[in-house]
């Protein structure tokens, strides 16, 4: 009998855990389990990519910030429609409705997936808010996973997935890319994410004009857009915003650096596909960035918010030869490929669900 499996998601968004969750529904529905996706917000990602693995995407129909016990009764009906064997949950809300809808809806498994490092306000305050929620639900989990290790925090690792073919360079596409979006020879960074304070575009930006060299594209929006236009146009910055984009890989493929300026983070799926396109890259040290860039040799990792320490290391792979730093973005490709591939990432998850399902007989 084919193993059913839910995933529980927090939402279905242009975000690194929704990508995650949609290459592992993908990943397995390839090799044969049966995998449903439910988002407890309206979806407004990833529905076509899914349905063309003939996975299943339903939604509770919630909305941000507000409880909603009709919700919580479509996850019951739902649950009590595809009787999953494995419901796995991935993110703080998806985490906490999953382990509290045990109580009234038997599951044999339920697993919970923490994607970033810290889940918190700016203030800090929801971050021990939350692990408080945690630890007082844990014993409703059968498992409570991490995609990176970082300090305070035990529990089963595993990491985050790319899809390496997906990202593997290609100068055709390179090529095309930049004279589409009217680029030369110049040198080209690229950061890809929300435009939020967690992401601290800021440092990045004044790191990038203080450096002087090159162009910086910036893939993502949100509610710093404004502001982050006005610094770069202030800075006098040789940046270009290209908002949200859906062909994240071809920019890759295009670019020559990458660049991530976080001050939280769990383990950065850009920061993933940038390694599988070959790409050195920048990073600030949290979370699980130091999984993936290997300091000097496949980039270069500086403490976060050091603007000073974030624009020397990019004037050194700006002033790499084109050999150094061809070597540096083939050493990142090879440690994604062996660390990241998603092919093997859904093995050991294929490898927890078995092992899981055997003790609950």
């Amino acid at each position: 009998m084919t193993t059913r499996i839910v995933m529980l998601s927090t939402n279905l968004a242009r975000g690194g855990a929704e990508t995650q969750v949609v290459e592992l529904a993908r990943g397995l529905r390839r090799r044969g389990w049966d995998v449903s996706v439910i988002s407890m917000l309206p979806p407004s990602a990833f529905e076509e990519e899914l349905a063309a693995c003939r996975v299943p995407v339903y939604s509770l129909g919630m909305q941000p910030g507000v409880p909603n016990p009709l919700g919580f009764a479509r996850l019951v009906a739902l649950l009590g429609k595809l009787r999953p064997q494995v419901l796995h949950c991935h993110m703080f809300h998806a985490n906490l409705l999953g382990r509290v809808v045990r109580l009234f809806c038997p599951v044999p498994v339920v697993i919970s997936t923490i994607h970033s490092a810290i889940d918190s306000s700016r203030s800090g305050g929801g971050a021990r808010l939350r692990e408080a929620v945690y630890n007082l639900t844990n014993p409703l989990a059968d498992v409570t996973t991490r995609v990176c290790r970082t300090s305070g925090r035990k529990g089963v690792v595993v990491p985050n997935g790319v899809d390496t073919a997906r990202f593997a360079p290609d100068r055709e596409t390179r090529e095309r890319v930049r004279r589409e979006l009217g680029v030369g020879s110049e040198f080209v960074w690229l950061a890809v994410g929300r435009l939020m304070w967690k992401k601290d575009y800021h440092t990045m930006l004044r790191a990038f004009a203080a450096q002087g060299e090159g162009l910086l594209w910036i893939a993502g929006e949100g509610p710093q857009e404004a502001e982050l236009r006005a610094l770069a146009a202030d800075l006098r910055a040789n940046v270009r915003f290209l908002g949200l984009r859906s062909d994240v890989p071809e920019l890759m493929k295009a670019c020559d650096g990458y660049l991530l300026s976080s001050v939280i983070e769990g383990l950065p799926m850009t920061l993933l596909e940038a390694a599988a396109s070959g790409l050195p890259a920048v990073a600030t040290a949290v979370g699980g960035v130091e999984d993936v860039v290997i300091d000097g040799r496949t980039g270069f990792v500086v403490p976060p918010g050091d603007a000073t320490a974030f624009a020397n290391a990019m004037r050194r792979i700006v002033r790499m030869t084109a050999e150094e730093r061809s070597r540096m973005g083939q050493a990142a490709r090879d440690h994604a490929a062996a660390n990241f591939d998603i092919r093997a990432v859904v093995l050991r998850w294929e490898r927890l669900y078995t092992q899981l399902l055997t003790l609950v007989g």
